[in-house]
């Protein structure tokens, strides 16, 4: 068996924009891939000669948390994984949900991605909101109104992760720095090309090797 990886999103996930081979959840694959010779895991000594999985994917563009909870419950998973990552909010912030409604959502997601994780809360990463603000798409819009929306969004996911003791992983800080630079950026000026998914991935990619070194050392 190799090691198996859930990606639960919206269009950040699924690489809006570019090729599959080039979303995150693809990337972070093949670094995991070569590394493996670097896990010393007795338990998993099979799949690390096999390395990781193609990740099973479950996004879509424009997704809210509600949303992805629904998808979720008509995807019917009965396995579950050696790793799960999520990233969802955007819409909720872009649709000017509320945070309340979004801080419960989101704490359901986290306790249902555990659940996929096998109940082992190390095995979730969550990774913080890109600032689709200070993209060419959010030209004539309140930049620092979206900033600020983003920040305490993010906020509220970290809190979460740490409650859980689940991994947080924060991309929106090196995203900001990188957003408008169009080598970073797909075609529509809004999503991430993928470029700057090998960023996340490679923070990805460092965290999963972390924790699997930890445990399995």
């Amino acid at each position: 068996m190799k090691y198996s990886y859930l990606a639960l999103g919206d269009s950040y996930t699924i690489g809006e924009g570019v090729t599959e081979t080039d979303s995150f959840p693809s990337q972070t694959v093949r670094l995991l891939n070569t590394a493996t010779e670097g896990f010393n895991s007795t338990p998993f000594s099979t799949k690390r000669q096999q390395g990781f999985d193609n990740p099973l994917v479950i996004a879509k563009t424009g997704w809210t948390t509600d949303e992805l909870d629904k998808a979720i419950d008509t995807s019917v998973l009965v396995k579950t994984f050696d790793m799960v990552s999520l990233l969802i909010g955007v819409n909720n912030q872009y649709r000017n949900r509320s945070l309340k409604e979004f801080a419960i959502e989101f704490e359901h997601l986290v306790q249902r991605a555990i659940q996929f994780a096998g109940n082992i809360p190390a095995h979730v990463f969550v990774l913080s909101i890109p600032d689709w603000g200070i993209t060419p798409f959010a030209g004539g819009r309140d930049r620092t109104k979206i900033a600020a929306e983003i920040n305490a969004f993010n906020h509220t996911c970290e809190a979460t992760a740490i409650k859980f003791h689940t991994n947080y992983i924060d991309i929106t800080t090196a995203q900001r720095e990188t957003g408008t630079d169009p080598e970073f950026l797909a075609g529509d000026g809004l999503h991430p090309s993928g470029k700057e998914y090998s960023i996340w991935a490679i923070h990805l990619a460092d965290a999963v090797k972390k924790i699997l070194n930890n445990e399995y050392n």
